[in-house]
């Protein structure tokens, strides 16, 4: 299953999450864990994962999160630079699910 890219969405207000890189890295990541619960599997499910982000020096934020809501072996990744995102997110997420 393709995943759309997802960007720190608050799913009960529909605004952007206040606050630093770090809550905005954890929004993203747990919006993506929702619609991948939400299809019958996991993050445990994500066979690749793209990272979008407006600034790299950010990279090891997401690498510090990632440890957090994946478990090794890790899906493959990539984190390209952007200049902006929508609604003037910093991160932004696609995976692609392999379910079952």
């Amino acid at each position: 299953m393709y995943v759309s890219g997802q960007i720190p969405l608050d799913p009960a207000t529909g605004q952007l999450v206040s606050g630093d890189i770090d809550a905005e890295i954890r929004r993203v990541l747990e919006n993506l864990k929702a619609i991948a619960e939400a299809a019958g599997g996991s993050l445990a499910s994500v066979a690749k994962l793209t990272v979008y982000l407006t600034d790299l020096t950010h990279f090891a934020k997401v690498n510090e999160h990632m440890a957090a809501y994946f478990a090794a072996p890790y899906p493959a990744r990539a984190a390209i630079g952007v200049a902006q995102l929508p609604r003037g997110a910093r991160v932004e997420m696609e995976c692609i699910l392999a379910l079952g």
